[in-house]
């Protein structure tokens, strides 16, 4: 599976370029999903960011790009209908579309649907937004945690083998600062980025690299303060 990892969707024409170089072919051919699921880990407002994010009201551009077609998968109800009714559709499509809200309560829906099993095995496209993209990573760091998951632990789905910190520095989130990204990438056993909302990161096979009009940051987990530009 190709991954874009973003932490506020497409929202510069460089990271536009990086989803169409993954995509191979122009969104008007494409057919997307998009998985709202993450929004309902932060309700009450998460269930307003969902139809925000299906209907393209939302500042994070994914859904209203022009696809060819788009339907909705929601992971909640995917246990209650037969494998043979969803799995085909995931597997033809080009495109998911991950909404952000809660990445362990999206990462729990994952398993429990079995989509989690499923994502290394699929074609498609995996197009994250906030907790969309800290759902493939191994843990989140308690300072992300919101909905408690079963374990009570931190652990996302591991898909990649870095964690990361979004939305550094915006102006309404005044904690998301760099400093304070430096001590969650501390507290972690993992390589770490963190990216404002004008970067990327683009994964194939063993390939990552960094799509950025803004500013991030790499940590590994032995210097804790690696940078790359």
């Amino acid at each position: 599976m190709k991954l874009l990892l973003t932490s506020a969707g497409i929202k510069n024409p460089s990271i536009k370029d990086a989803m169409l170089e993954l995509l191979g072919k122009p969104i008007a051919d494409c057919d997307a999903l998009c998985i709202p699921t993450a929004s309902y880990g932060h309700a009450p407002g998460g269930i307003h960011g969902a139809y925000r994010f299906i209907t393209g009201r939302s500042p994070t551009p994914m859904c209203e790009l022009g696809w060819k077609s788009l339907g909705v998968l929601e992971l909640t109800a995917l246990p209650s209908l037969g494998r043979e009714r969803w799995i085909p559709l995931v597997e033809e499509t080009d495109v998911l579309l991950v909404n952000g809200g809660d990445s362990l309560y999206l990462a729990h829906h994952m398993r429990e649907s079995g989509l989690a099993d499923l994502a290394p095995t699929l074609s498609a496209v995996w197009v994250g937004l906030s907790a969309g993209s800290m759902v493939m990573t191994p843990r989140i760091g308690e300072e992300f945690k919101v909905w408690d998951p079963p374990d009570g632990g931190d652990s996302a789905l591991g898909i990649v083998d870095f964690s990361i910190f979004p939305h550094v520095d915006h102006p309404d989130l005044t904690e998301n600062t760099m400093a304070a990204a430096e001590e969650w990438a501390a507290g972690l056993s993992n390589p770490a980025y963190a990216i404002d909302d004008d970067t990327a990161v683009r994964v194939t096979e063993d390939t990552v690299e960094v799509i950025s009009e803004g500013h991030w940051k790499h940590f590994s987990h032995t210097t804790q303060a690696g940078e790359t530009r």
